[in-house]
């Protein structure tokens, strides 16, 4: 499939959204649209579009032949996954099923859309497995052009830490240069965010790749200041993207200031949407995009 900025006869509907270079409300579907599809699938990820997201919300992980594959969990988590014999995964078994140990063909084998997840009884049922990224995008560009609408942003986050380093992933400098590589195949540098709890990742993509934007996600628990937290990181980020109830007026006017999008995580309540669009943020994650509407 071509690039996605190529065919100049269909420029028009290629360009990017100006949403992070503008004062432009930034709509983000969670894994998609987690509580109204299968998370990290393409068909939460295309049904997000209709929805009107700006923004497609993503997770990632590398499987054993160094595939980039959408999965929030380094593992086949057991709330969301059914078993080639058609049973569903245990809890005591899980961290098992490990994605890094797999390969791509190998996952292929595991559903994630059938199994019912009683925190999302909205959610649509339908068989489907965990995509590649290079598979999400292409799908992407083949539906918005189908439709002749603009390209939404992709804010993909690196699934690391410290402690399972070469265990359920590459080590932050492999894992990041493998990402990126599909980044730059299919031409989406212009459209695509980076965050991450693991300010390693951010720190190496800084150097490595600074015209990529980048989101530093805080922990509701996170008690540093954010002056102390820009300081841990060692630059300051495109975005800063803090769990929704650590939300004032005053972490808004701090981000600003320096020059920071505030976009929080992962408001599920249209009237808390509603709230924190009037204390001026500058998008929301959640995992129901319909509330958007």
């Amino acid at each position: 499939m071509q690039g996605l900025l190529a065919c100049s006869h269909t420029k028009n509907i290629q360009e990017p959204s100006p949403m992070m270079s503008s004062g432009l409300f930034d709509k983000e579907g969670h894994r998609g649209c987690r509580g109204l599809m299968p998370e990290n699938t393409i068909p939460a990820m295309l049904y997000a579009l209709d929805l009107g997201v700006t923004t497609l919300e993503m997770d990632v992980c590398i499987t054993k032949d160094k595939k980039v594959l959408l999965s929030h969990d380094p593992y086949f988590n057991h709330e969301i996954t059914t078993k080639a014999d058609g049973t569903f995964m245990d809890e005591s078994g899980e961290r098992s099923y490990k994605i890094y140990e797999m390969s791509y063909a190998e996952t292929l084998g595991y559903d994630v859309g059938m199994k019912i997840n009683p925190r999302f009884p909205k959610q649509h049922k339908l068989s489907v497995h965990k995509p590649l990224l290079s598979d999400l995008l292409d799908s992407v560009q083949q539906y918005m052009m189908t439709r002749k609408k603009p390209f939404p942003w992709f804010n993909i986050e690196t699934k690391t830490q410290p402690t399972t380093d070469n265990i359920f992933h590459p080590g932050p400098d492999e894992f990041v240069d493998l990402l990126m590589a599909v980044i730059k195949e299919k031409g989406v540098e212009d459209r695509t965010i980076i965050q991450s709890f693991d300010f390693r990742t951010l720190q190496y993509l800084h150097e490595h790749y600074p015209a990529i934007k980048t989101a530093m996600l805080i922990e509701g628990s996170d008690k540093r200041t954010i002056e102390a937290q820009i300081k841990d990181l060692g630059f300051t980020p495109t975005i800063y993207s803090p769990a929704y109830q650590l939300v004032n007026t005053k972490l808004i006017q701090q981000c600003h200031s320096q020059g920071m999008k505030i976009i929080p995580w992962t408001v599920n309540e249209k009237s808390k949407i509603e709230e924190l669009t009037k204390m001026g943020v500058d998008g929301i994650i959640t995992d129901y995009p319909d509330l958007f509407n």
